[in-house]
């Protein structure tokens, strides 16, 4: 009768310890990310990698899906492009002006081929973390983006 409580208490320590082990699997914070970019590729190789990486990846091609997607959700990080489509403006402008205001706390990856000094500036003016030129090696942005996330956002600078 002694082994059959020691095997059951020690299979009861086993459970226990696997429900812990899960409820901190539980705990640990969803990394929410969206990809903003026109171009089909990049929200697709942008979308699996990230998400191999642990995020829950969302990914818009257009101005108003992004929209919609902000509205809905809170991202830890935004990987975007300035311009979308055929704009004559910066689109992504907009997107980091109203990320910035609805939630401070997001950082703001922009990953464009229109980088100019004057864009740059602009960005980072509306609240970007990040500038980064077209084409960047995934394993490059995600350097960045974990940077920014192990790096919180000072008050100071928001």
């Amino acid at each position: 009768m002694l082994k059959l409580k020691t095997v059951s208490g020690r299979l009861r320590e086993l459970f226990r310890g696997r429900e812990q082990s899960a409820n901190t699997l539980r705990a640990e914070p969803v990394r929410k990310l969206l990809v903003v970019d026109d171009e089909e590729s990049i929200c697709f190789s942008m979308s699996e990698y990230f998400s191999q990486h642990g995020f829950k990846v969302d990914t818009a091609r257009e101005m108003e899906e992004a929209e919609g997607l902000l509205k809905q959700t809170e991202y830890k990080v935004i990987i975007q492009d300035l311009r979308l489509g055929a704009a004559r403006h910066p689109d992504g402008i907009d997107i980091i002006k109203m990320v910035h205001q609805r939630n401070p706390d997001t950082r703001i990856v922009v990953l464009t081929s229109y980088g100019s000094p004057e864009a740059e500036a602009a960005a980072r003016n509306a609240g970007a973390d990040a500038f980064l030129h077209k084409p960047k090696p995934l394993s490059q942005v995600a350097q960045v983006v974990q940077g920014l996330i192990e790096s919180p956002r000072s008050r100071a600078s928001a």
